[in-house]
């Protein structure tokens, strides 16, 4: 195998998991709104994830692991992301923001601050924040 294959592989698993750790966010409701399936199948196509692994990971995100970014940027960026599909259907419920914690832990965040930065991740959001770079700037200054 080669280095570019490792490295192919390697990315394409770390896509995945990312996508199916918002695939369980978006499922912890029980259901994916239509809006949600657009965010989906838009976010599916920038982590360059195909039709059949797409289908695959709807149908059982638990089967992929959360590989958490080894930066702090990253783990931002990733939030960001996780966030933006809880807000696609403006109703937000306590499973959803468990789930987001649940995941913010596995994504590298400490336990003791989990909470804190969910909530003011869902805050920005739902005041319009759409660009990831005034949200990980939001994130790191929110005890200013």
């Amino acid at each position: 195998m080669s280095i570019k294959d490792l490295y192919s592989s390697g990315f394409v698993a770390r896509n995945q998991g990312h996508f199916a750790a918002i695939v369980r966010v978006a499922l912890s409701d029980g259901i994916v709104t239509a809006e949600e399936e657009q965010f989906l199948k838009r976010l599916a196509s920038k982590l360059s994830i195909d039709e059949v692994a797409y289908l695959e990971i709807l149908k059982t995100p638990t089967n992929y692991p959360i590989n958490p970014p080894t930066t702090y940027n990253r783990r931002l960026e990733r939030l960001f992301d996780l966030v933006r599909i809880v807000y696609v259907d403006l109703n937000i419920k306590e499973k959803q923001i468990a789930m987001l914690e649940r995941i913010g832990v596995g994504l590298g965040f400490a336990p003791a601050n989990v909470e804190f930065i969910v909530r003011k991740a869902l805050q920005l959001i739902g005041e319009g924040v759409s660009d990831v770079d005034t949200f990980s700037e939001e994130i790191k200054n929110m005890n200013r």
